[in-house]
């Protein structure tokens, strides 16, 4: 069956960093927001809650602080470009999903050479966050139902959609792939995925689906 999707996660997949967690660094509450980050990938926290917590610490922060982020911090993973650009080749469609936010996924879907993306909106007023975020929250079940969607508009199968993640709400849309791809992934999602990536470099993804 030819694969016609690639759906990805980006936070810790797509690039190297929790994009929250560098947020976070910026008020000098890193440790705090991470070790929550930590437990809701892990799947020990409800995925919505956790980062309707770890927003509301960020409350304040000016709104200028997220392109500073994303400039000094910011980094894609090894093999992200070449992974997508090579899908293209192929006429394979690429969309980030990501339970982070539109300002980081429309400049890594950039950067990276994605079609789409699909994230959570830090709500701003008067040019700082207002420790809020616009919903629903696209959670686990809203990355699951985006892959289906896509799907079907372009009239494939599950089974010709690569998925990649790394975390607990990334889950229920690696299973329902027929590339399902857990990438350096926590031991919950590891343990689940059809397939698993355990170094850091995103053209292995090519080798899984037979696309080298």
């Amino acid at each position: 069956m030819t694969v016609r999707l690639l759906i990805a996660d980006m936070d810790s997949t797509i690039i190297e960093n929790e994009c929250i967690d560098e947020l976070a660094d910026a008020v000098g509450l890193k440790d705090q927001v991470s070790a929550i980050t930590e437990r809701a990938m892990r799947g020990e926290l409800d995925f919505e809650a956790a980062l309707r917590e770890r927003v509301g610490m960020l409350k304040g922060l000016p709104e200028a602080a997220l392109q500073d982020v994303y400039d000094s911090r910011i980094r894609l993973t090894k093999g992200a470009r070449e992974m997508t650009d090579a899908l293209h080749a192929r006429g394979i469609k690429c969309v980030l999903v990501s339970g982070g936010f539109t300002f980081f996924t429309g400049r890594i879907a950039d950067a990276a050479g994605f079609d789409a993306h699909h994230a959570n909106t830090l709500n701003v007023a008067d040019g700082k966050l207002t420790g809020t975020v616009g919903e629903p929250i696209l959670g686990a079940e809203a990355k699951l139902e985006t892959m289906r969607r896509y799907a079907d508009e372009m009239g494939i199968g599950l089974q010709q959609v690569i998925a990649i993640g790394d975390g607990a709400n990334d889950l229920p849309m690696i299973q329902a792939a027929g590339f399902g791809i857990g990438f350096c992934a926590k031991p919950k999602v590891a343990e689940a995925a059809q397939y698993r990536i355990d170094e850091r470099d995103l053209t292995k993804v090519l080798d899984i689906a037979g696309l080298r």
